[in-house]
């Protein structure tokens, strides 16, 4: 079973969409919403779906890390996948696949398609890095370090529980992760045959222009 984190803050327009995603892409999944103080009407849109497998988790004093962390704990699943509440799977996910890589590799993260306001735009400053050719320990020239995102992830959640996110950071967790774990000699794999789209939103951290 894949245990699916997503991060909440009202994020209304877009999560039931991305939950749709895991629910048309995954034969064995549940998911966790953590949500951030949302005010909007993304949890009734959550609870619209009515099932099971489907948890919702308030936290505080919020961070990306600690959201994480604290989905990792709740996860059944031996496998873990970050989804971002504004961004959509587009195909099926091979499950059996995913668990023979992570035997490699501690991470894997798949390839984002940039969508503003319905328009898939080019992948310019950090969506550059979703290039379409797989890619092991990726490295950030624009960054100057090893580069993963979290808005497409997947984990073994053993590794997670043991590895966790840092807590304290107000964003790009990710990168701070990655560059920790691969010094330490871990290994993760860009997969760019793994796909989601990644939409616009006004207060996006990671979109710096447009076009």
């Amino acid at each position: 079973m894949i245990s699916v984190i997503i991060r909440n803050r009202n994020e209304e327009q877009f999560i039931g969409h991305a939950i749709q995603s895991v629910v048309d892409n995954l034969d064995d999944f549940e998911i966790i919403v953590v949500d951030n103080d949302s005010f909007d009407e993304s949890i009734d849109i959550v609870k619209l779906f009515n099932f099971e497998n489907i948890k919702i988790e308030k936290i505080q004093d919020y961070s990306p890390g600690r959201a994480i962390n604290t989905g990792v704990k709740k996860a059944n699943g031996d496998l873990v996948m970050v989804l971002s509440a504004h961004s959509q799977l587009i195909q099926k996910i091979d499950e059996d696949k995913m668990c023979d890589l992570l035997k490699e590799y501690s991470c894997i993260f798949g390839n984002q398609i940039p969508v503003y306001r319905g328009k898939k735009i080019k992948k310019r400053y950090v969506w550059s890095h979703f290039t379409d050719g797989d890619e092991e320990n990726m490295w950030s020239n624009l960054e100057s370090r090893y580069f993963l995102h979290n808005a497409f992830s997947l984990f073994k959640r053993d590794f997670l529980l043991e590895n966790s996110f840092d807590e304290s950071l107000p964003g790009k967790e990710d990168r701070y992760w990655v560059n920790k774990i691969i010094e330490r000699g871990c290994k993760t794999l860009y997969k760019h045959d793994i796909r989601c789209y990644h939409h616009w939103t006004v207060n996006g951290a990671t979109w710096k222009g447009i076009g």
